[in-house]
Parts: C-alpha cells; sequence; structure tokens
C-alpha cells in the first residue's frame, strides 16, 4: 500500500455515512435513530407551542409546522441528523403578519418565504454565508436570545401570583436534571412536573389551551385566501424576505455545526433548496414554516448520537403521534412551564462568552462595535434580517477602513544615464478605500520630468483605483513630465489596460 494517501474524490466529498440505508440495514444504527427520533419529538412539542404563541397563532399552527417540515426537509435533501422545524427566530420576523393581518395573510407569507428560499438557493446565495463576518454571528445569536426573552415578558405581567412560583420551580429543575440525566429532555421534565403540581393543587394560572385549540387530526391542505394582487405582495413579500433570510442564515449555522462535529461536509445550496421546499409545504398545511433548530439538533446529534435523515423524519411522525394521542394533557400544560422553557433557551442561545470583561479587552473595539450594532439593531427593529445587514454593512465599513491604512507610498529620487528621475512605491491593496487618498502623496511640482511608479507590491482591484492612476498621469502631463507604470501583475495589467481612459 502507498505510504501518501490520495485525496478523496470530489463526489465522495459529501458523502456522509452512515446512510439511510446502512442504517436501516443495521439493527443498532437503527434502534440508535429511532430512540434519537423519538427524544427530539419529545422536546420539539413544548417549544413550538411556545413559538406558536410567540408568532401569535394557535399551538396547532406550530405543532403541524413542526410535523411537515421535520418530515419533509428528510426528503428533500436537508443535512443529515439535522432537526428543521417551527423556531423561535421564524416567529418573532413574521409576528406582525398574524396580528396585523390574520392567518391567511400570515400562511402566504410563509409559502413565499420558501419561494424566496429556492430563488436564493438557485443563485447561489447559500455560498455567500462565508462572507458574513463572526462578530455579526455572534451578534445575531445574542440579539435572538433577547428577543426571545423579552417575548416572554406578557406571559409574566398581569397574571395570578402562583405563576411566579410555577415559573421558578421550572427554571430549577431545568437547571438540576442535567445534573442527574440527559436521556430524557430537561425541558420536557420540568413541563410534566410543573403541570403536575398545577394540576394537584388546583391552581388556577393560564393554560395552553387558554391560547387555543390543539389538533385532533392530521393536517389537511390549506390554501391561503388572499387576493393574487400587488397590494398582497408588498404586504407580505417584506416579511417573507426576512423569514427567508433569516431562516437560510440559522439553517446555514446550523449545518455548519454539524459539519464541525460530525467531520462532514454537507452541500449548502442543497440545503437552502430542502428549507424553502419544507416551507411552501408546511404553509400550505397550515403550518408557520421554520428553519434548522440548533438545540435540538444537538440533542439529535450530540446528546443521541443519530447521523441520517432517519432521525429527522420519526421526530416529525413521533410528534404527530404524541400531540393527537396526548392532545387533552397538552391543553392543561400551565404557560408559566412553556415561560421557564423559553427562558432558558434563551440564557442558553445568548453567547455569554462575547460579554466577558477579558474579551471585550481582548476584541479589537471594531468587532465588538459590529457585534453591538448587530444586536442593537436587531432588538430596535425586531427584525433578525435588519440586523445582520446592518451588521454586516458595518462590517464592511470597518475591514475597508483597516485595510485602507496598509497602503503606503515611497518616494525615492535617483539617478540615471539619461538623468534625474523619481520612483514611487506602492505598498498594499488599492481599492476605493485606499486609491482615494492615492492622487494626493505624489508631489507633482517638485518631481523631474520621469516619473516611475513601481506597483510590484500592490494590487488593483477596481474602478475607482484605475481612475486614481489616471489622475495621477494627468497630474503629471498637465505639468510636462512623463509617469511610467512598473511591475504590476498580469492581473492587475488586464485590468488597468481594459478601464484606463475610459472612466
Amino acid at each position: 500500500m502507498s505510504a501518501v494517501s490520495s485525496a478523496p474524490e470530489p463526489h465522495n466529498r459529501y458523502r456522509i455515512e452512515p446512510t439511510v440505508w446502512q442504517a436501516l440495514r443495521s439493527p443498532r444504527l437503527l434502534t440508535r435513530e429511532v430512540l434519537a427520533g423519538l427524544v427530539v419529538a419529545l422536546a420539539l412539542i413544548p417549544e413550538a407551542i411556545a413559538f406558536s404563541l410567540i408568532a401569535g397563532v394557535d399551538p396547532r399552527v406550530g405543532l403541524f409546522s413542526s410535523f411537515i417540515m421535520a418530515v419533509s426537509i428528510a426528503f428533500l435533501g436537508g443535512r443529515p441528523a439535522m432537526i428543521t422545524a417551527a423556531t423561535g427566530a421564524i416567529a418573532l420576523v413574521i409576528a406582525p403578519v398574524a396580528r396585523e393581518y390574520g392567518l391567511e395573510y400570515f400562511i402566504a407569507t410563509v409559502i413565499l418565504a420558501g419561494v424566496f428560499q429556492i430563488i436564493f438557493a438557485l443563485f447561489g446565495v447559500a455560498k455567500l454565508m462565508r462572507f458574513i463576518p463572526r462578530s455579526v454571528m455572534v451578534g445575531f445569536v445574542n440579539a435572538l436570545a433577547i428577543m426571545i426573552f423579552t417575548s416572554q415578558l406578557p406571559e409574566l405581567l398581569g397574571v395570578p401570583f402562583m405563576v411566579y412560583p410555577l415559573v421558578a420551580a421550572g427554571l430549577l429543575i431545568m437547571w438540576l436534571m442535567p445534573k442527574v440525566t440527559k436521556v430524557v429532555p430537561a425541558p420536557l421534565v420540568s413541563i410534566v412536573l410543573v403541570t403536575t403540581a398545577a394540576v394537584v393543587w388546583g391552581l388556577n394560572v393560564p393554560t395552553v389551551g387558554d391560547k387555543g385549540e390543539l389538533p385532533q387530526s392530521l393536517p389537511s391542505l390549506f390554501i391561503p385566501n388572499v387576493p393574487l394582487t400587488w397590494e398582497t405582495l408588498e404586504i407580505i413579500a417584506p416579511f417573507a424576505f426576512a423569514m427567508a433570510v433569516v431562516g437560510l442564515i440559522e439553517s446555514l449555522l446550523t449545518a455548519k455545526l454539524v459539519d464541525e462535529i460530525t467531520d462532514t461536509h454537507s452541500r449548502k445550496t442543497r440545503e437552502a433548496l430542502g428549507q424553502g421546499g419544507a416551507n411552501i409545504l408546511s404553509g400550505f398545511f397550515g403550518g408557520m414554516g421554520g428553519c434548522a433548530m440548533i438545540g435540538q439538533t444537538m440533542i439529535n446529534v450530540k446528546a443521541s448520537g443519530a447521523r441520517t435523515r432517519i432521525s429527522t423524519f420519526l421526530a416529525g411522525v413521533f410528534l404527530l403521534m404524541l400531540v393527537l394521542l396526548l392532545g387533552d394533557l397538552v391543553a392543561i400544560i400551565p404557560m408559566a412551564s412553556l415561560v421557564s422553557v423559553m427562558i432558558v433557551v434563551a440564557v442558553a442561545t445568548f453567547d455569554w462568552h462575547s460579554v466577558k470583561i477579558s474579551t471585550i479587552k481582548t476584541l479589537p473595539k471594531s468587532e465588538m462595535f459590529v457585534m453591538l450594532t448587530t444586536v442593537v439593531i436587531t432588538v430596535w427593529t425586531h427584525n433578525l434580517a435588519i440586523g445582520v445587514a446592518a451588521g454586516v454593512l458595518v462590517a464592511m465599513v470597518m475591514f475597508a477602513r483597516r485595510v485602507a491604512h496598509f497602503t503606503n507610498v515611497a518616494r525615492d529620487e535617483t539617478h540615471d544615464t539619461d538623468g534625474p528621475f523619481v520612483r514611487y512605491t506602492v505598498v498594499g491593496e488599492l481599492f476605493f478605500a485606499s486609491s482615494n487618498d492615492l492622487t494626493t502623496q505624489f508631489e507633482y511640482s517638485k518631481d523631474p520630468e520621469r516619473v516611475v511608479i513601481d506597483l510590484s507590491q500592490s494590487h488593483v482591484w477596481d474602478a475607482s483605483t484605475v481612475v486614481a492612476l489616471d489622475a495621477i498621469e494627468n497630474k503629471y502631463e498637465e505639468r510636462g513630465k512623463k509617469v511610467t507604470f512598473e511591475g504590476m501583475n498580469d492581473a492587475t495589467i488586464a485590468f488597468h489596460t481594459r478601464l484606463t481612459g475610459e472612466l
């Protein structure tokens, strides 16, 4: 056998093992996938209900959405073992639609968001995720945590006093439970115990049943009854676009995290297509849409060891079975128990390391400013897409300023057989931020008749730089002096030759 291993074949780079077929043929792997799906389904129930309430719709809307998305994404090519269902991020983005325009427009928004995601995938937008800076990602996560927490305040204000002890008990149980066992999700144990206490003691507190009717049958086809007019598009398109962007960001971030944990590679464009298709199906069956769930995915991949789409599919199937068979029990769950779950989700979502004193002292001020901008804009607008866009824009400006300072121009006056001349050596990357001041770094009047500009240690990136170089050459020609450019690399020569004198 050769001592030098060959690189993997390109078509095998995205082959993730074990495959579904391998798992079906192995009783051990299949058992692991089935149990993982059951655990995730148990964990999905309280959060699906809670996210429905955040979105301002009946709990069954979130439950149907989680079922449809988990089952459909398993067939549409989502990242193996990743859980897709109703999420807090999506609920926060599209909640205003349900509140201001009603359920019909809400469902139409979900369907349009799925269409947008498919369009994004076809144009390769998923590949642009690598250009989102880490500071923006941290800001996105922190803003999401803050918004999830603040969305629980209405359930804590103007309510019976016994709500507060129940919330405290739920938080305590979820803190202690992982220390005892991690086999059963702590949120589920908390909800069961808090609900039992409320029923046994006959506490008069708000329940899930007070929020709306739970499903008693399978989801059916739902065609939103909205006028197919430009006015309707103007209403739903901004929210659908925001939902599509936020859903893709969270899904692709989760996929990247699972890639790192499992040491595999997933197709980001395929993931975007799958998310879009799942959202469209979710809408047509009366669901609120969603995206990948980081928490449930970690339960599936890390805690349960799942690796295939079998666990994702069964999570959706088990979820629907539990709701239909135990619907009456779900209806008596106190809202206090769900509030405690969402508080824990918010705390777990927040990146506490990013606000540690040591981190603040170490992190460059520009990075911290980008993160804070993302958080403030997101919380202020209640729109994660706007916050991320603002963060990326600020990061771009900060980067341009930083890189602009790396450009230097050194002047060296010398002689040769033809007489005196001056050589300017330009060092650094030349683009709009650095080239705008380039014209001010030459001594046009003092320089001799021959001027050499050495670009061997720089690179021309945009038309702004070509305009600046033309301006420098023109200024010297106006004084009867000749400029020669030297040291351009092939790309710079081609770019400069094509645009010089044309702008």
